[in-house]
């Protein structure tokens, strides 16, 4: 598989995650689709030491880092795993 080829596939599931609701979906599967989306899209997690904190926040940065030791590539491939295990059960 070309990484054209895997850029597509992931193009494709952000495409459908984008037309699930928020409702739909569990918090613990909207966490995971954020933070396989985050790596696969930016890399690796940096912890913000801010003085602010916001709970929502928190929650998305952690569930990022727990699968910062994922490539890129990996990331994708997770993501569209996951998309395509929701869409089957649509």
């Amino acid at each position: 598989m070309t990484v054209k080829d895997l850029d597509t596939r992931f193009s494709d599931a952000v495409e459908s995650a984008s037309k699930m609701t928020k409702n739909s979906l569990a918090p613990d599967m909207q966490l995971r689709l954020y933070a396989f989306y985050k790596q696969a899209t930016f890399g690796t997690a940096v912890y913000n030491n801010s003085n602010s904190f916001d709970l929502r926040d928190a929650f998305k940065t952690n569930a990022w880092m727990q699968i910062s030791h994922y490539t890129i590539a990996e990331a994708k491939e997770a993501y569209i795993e996951i998309v395509n295990t929701i869409t089957e059960m649509e």
